[in-house]
């Protein structure tokens, strides 16, 4: 019972004829960081939802130490309701300010309510991760906390975690996050919960070292069941071959004088007992020992297929500006985009990125300059919003498909990423948002494109399915304009990258591991530089007080050397 601050037993869940949860136990204890994984809807929300009491569990039961344990919870959404009306400045005013600041959004006291209006899915993340902080709980709830977060928030959040005192349960399909942020990792697999040891990495190379395992156990036990199974049946074949010696129809005085139908009768009996024998112990060691088939991990196949090839150049801005009002988003900006070429979209939480994605689909309108792009060119768009679809509609209703071999793939494409056939008949609305996801990619999937735009394609897929989409992405031969909060995604992905930083898009032509190298490369000079300078002031200042002791206060020496003392240290103050 140390240090647990919340206990749950044997909790079982179940949601029609399908059993979510089945006989579930945990500890979770002050300080540390849980990981939740799974495959969308495999329970994850569920469970999380049923610790903080938000839903009750069929059977089981859950138990805070103390009972009135304050506990904060991001939910998984867009829209954080609750979290970002006007009141939330009232409590803990001082600390949400200080936090929304480290977070990039300055002077949230001053902004008037338009401004709430028009926020950014990760400007809404960021206010509503800093009222959760405001408020100080004991225990966490972060359900997907990065899928809208620019890497500074990552950033932010990551430390925060590490100086949080309480303990925290994380649903992230984000690896680089979950690699940072935890020491423990909850799985949940066909209702049951496993637990693993370390961080995101460790968990993975232990599932993979058990089902290694798992697979030679298995194949040992299924050799020997073939060598017994072997031995039974070379003594059924001799015991058939005394019954029917037993059996043969010789004279009585033959049979006398021979003994042989008792002696054949005898032997048959004992070929009997001894596969009665056999066919127990394995049925018994079996029963014990038993090592179940392993199970593969379903494999998530996603099938792109590129149209012909454009030319070199298929899209070009000269200039490029948009403004709203007062406020700039990007300014005379000049860049290009080859055909074939994978491109990461980056910038800060509000900087524009989806505003350029509308512009670029002529949603938007263009404030001053030019972005061209090739008449021909067929565009397809995953959006980060999952919102806009059909609630009435089925999934195949949606995709609107025509043709047995089309539909056809269609389903096998969705068995595939682990939707199961009855949910392509229930209303969009039914599903949940890693789902909605699904049906969308393969909506795209069924088209024929030059480039696809990607607006955070990994949000509400699990890690399987993220792995998957990155090794069929890789080999997609059109152009990819991907926006990603998740960096593995993109370092695996994008060898180029289009920047959104101090107003304007930049083109760079390299990946965002070798940039962020190339830029800590130009930091450690610029950090040399200011090491040798406030060095050389101390030296200066330490002369200078030496000096001054000797002098007359009041005289115009003194007076001199002191103007100058304050000089020197102001400087340093400016460089520190």
């Amino acid at each position: 019972m140390r240090n647990i601050i919340l206990q749950a037993k044997n909790i079982n869940k179940s949601f029609g004829e399908r059993n979510i949860l089945k006989d579930i136990t945990l500890d979770i204890r002050n300080g540390e960081r849980i990981g939740l994984v799974g495959w969308n809807g495999s329970g994850k929300t569920t469970l999380m939802r049923i610790l903080q009491g938000l839903i009750m569990p069929d059977e089981g039961s859950i138990t805070k130490y103390p009972q009135e344990l304050s506990i904060g919870y991001l939910p998984q959404s867009t829209d954080y309701e609750g979290l970002l009306d006007d009141h939330v400045l009232s409590d803990n005013e001082e600390l949400l300010l200080r936090t929304t600041s480290r977070l990039g959004l300055e002077k949230l006291q001053h902004w008037e309510k338009e401004r709430y209006q028009h926020l950014s899915g990760g400007e809404r993340l960021k206010l509503a991760l800093a009222a959760i902080w405001a408020k100080k709980p004991s225990l966490i709830f972060l359900d997907e906390p990065t899928n809208h977060l620019d890497l500074k928030g990552v950033n932010w959040l990551v430390d925060e975690l590490n100086l949080f005192h309480g303990a925290a349960v994380i649903i992230s399909h984000d690896r680089y996050f979950l690699d940072r942020s935890v020491t423990k990792v909850y799985e949940i697999e066909e209702g049951q919960l496993k637990e693993y040891v370390g961080n995101y990495t460790d968990y993975r190379n232990e599932k993979q070292r058990q089902f290694e395992q798992q697979v030679r156990d298995y194949d040992k036990q299924q050799r020997k069941i073939q060598m017994v199974e072997s031995q039974i049946a070379t003594l059924k074949q001799w015991s058939e071959k005394a019954h029917r010696e037993a059996g043969k129809d010789r004279g009585d005085s033959e049979n006398r004088q021979m003994g042989l139908k008792e002696f054949e009768r005898v032997k048959a009996k004992k070929k009997d007992n001894q596969i009665k024998s056999k066919t127990k112990r394995l049925e018994l060691e079996l029963s014990k020992n038993k090592v179940e088939k392993p199970k593969e991990e379903a494999q998530v196949l996603f099938d792109f297929e590129a149209s012909g090839k454009r030319g070199k150049r298929i899209l070009e801005a000269k200039g490029l500006t948009k403004e709203f009002g007062d406020r700039i988003l990007f300014k005379q900006s000049h860049f290009y985009v080859k055909h074939g070429e994978k491109m990461g979209l980056l910038g800060s939480n509000g900087a524009g990125k989806t505003t350029f994605i509308n512009m670029l689909l002529g949603s938007e309108p263009i404030s001053k300059g030019s972005l061209w792009k090739s008449e021909t060119l067929k565009i397809a768009y995953l959006s980060q919003d999952v919102s806009d679809m059909p609630s009435g509609k089925t999934a195949m209703e949606y995709l609107d498909l025509s043709g047995w071999e089309r539909v056809s793939k269609a389903r096998s494409i969705f068995a595939n990423m682990g939707m199961k056939e009855e949910k392509l008949l229930k209303p969009i609305s039914s599903l949940s948002l890693g789902e909605r996801t699904r049906v969308k990619l393969v909506y795209m999937i069924m088209q024929e494109y030059d480039v696809l735009i990607l607006d955070e394609p990994t949000n509400h897929l699990d890690l399987p399915s993220r792995e998957q989409l990155e090794e069929t992405l890789a080999s997609f031969q059109g152009t990819l304009i991907v926006v990603s909060h998740d960096r593995y995604f993109i370092e695996k992905l994008c060898d180029k990258l289009l920047l959104i930083e101090n107003q304007k898009i930049k083109r760079v032509e390299m990946g965002l591991k070798e940039y962020d190298e190339k830029l800590k490369q130009k930091v450690e000079p610029d950090k040399k530089e200011k090491q040798e300078m406030l060095a050389l002031l101390d030296t200066k200042i330490t002369e200078l007080l030496g000096k001054i002791s000797m002098v007359v206060p009041g005289t115009e020496a003194y007076a001199e050397m002191d103007g100058k003392l304050l000089e020197l240290m102001k400087r340093k103050r400016e460089i520190g």
